[in-house]
Formats: C-alpha cells, structure tokens, sequence
C-alpha cells in the first residue's frame, strides 16, 4: 500500500558528510509531517529531525548546526543532509512520515539505513 525507502547510508570519516533520502510512494492521497529518527546499539529510537508539510523543521539539540532536513512534496521525499559528522552519529536512521492514504492514516516507517562514522 504504502512504502518508505531510504538511501544514502554508509561508512565515513568522522567530520565528513553524508546525505540520506527518503521516498515515499504507494496509495498516497497526502503527506503530512517527515522526519528522521536514529538507533544506536543498545538505545532507544530518538527522533533527530522533523519537517512539517509547510516547511517548518525542528531538530535534536545534538544535530543542530550540523544536520539540516528538507523535502520534495512533488516526489514525496525528504533528505537529511548531515555535515560534521561524529563517531556519536552511528546508527541506523530511519524515515517516517505522516500519510494520508486511500484507506486510512497513519505513520509508515522505512526499512532503515546505516550510518557509520569512524574517528
């Protein structure tokens, strides 16, 4: 019905930069609020960014300055770029959004994506 799919994931050198997306598609009538959340080993998901459907953002206290959230409403998409990267960055980053489908709404989750930073 409903399908998130992220890219971008990989390995990279502590201050370097990656930028993951996000692909929404399916039974889609509308797309409301986009984020990330992340995963360490042993941690609870925390949420790192949020986008709202006008374009307003919010991020995690440990991101802000480095990371920046953005989005495509035409390919139901959002981005993460992440600069300045830090070896507390690893885990596995997940997309989810808001999604308004033929059926019913809810919150879809993607697959996930891993992030790993080296020092």
């Amino acid at each position: 019905q409903v399908q998130l799919v992220e890219s971008g994931g990989g390995l990279v050198q502590a201050g370097g930069s990656l930028r993951l997306s996000c692909a929404a598609s399916g039974s889609i009538i509308s797309v409301n609020n986009m984020g990330w959340h992340r995963q360490a080993p042993g941690k609870q998901r925390e949420l790192v960014a949020v986008i709202t459907s006008g374009g307003n953002t919010n991020y995690a206290d440990s991101v802000k300055g480095r990371f920046t959230i953005s989005r495509d409403n035409a390919k139901n998409t959002v981005h993460l770029q992440m600069n300045s990267l830090k070896s507390e960055d690893t885990a596995v980053y997940f997309c989810n959004a808001d999604v308004q489908s033929v059926f019913y709404r809810r919150i879809y989750w993607g697959q996930g994506t891993q992030v790993t930073v080296s020092s």
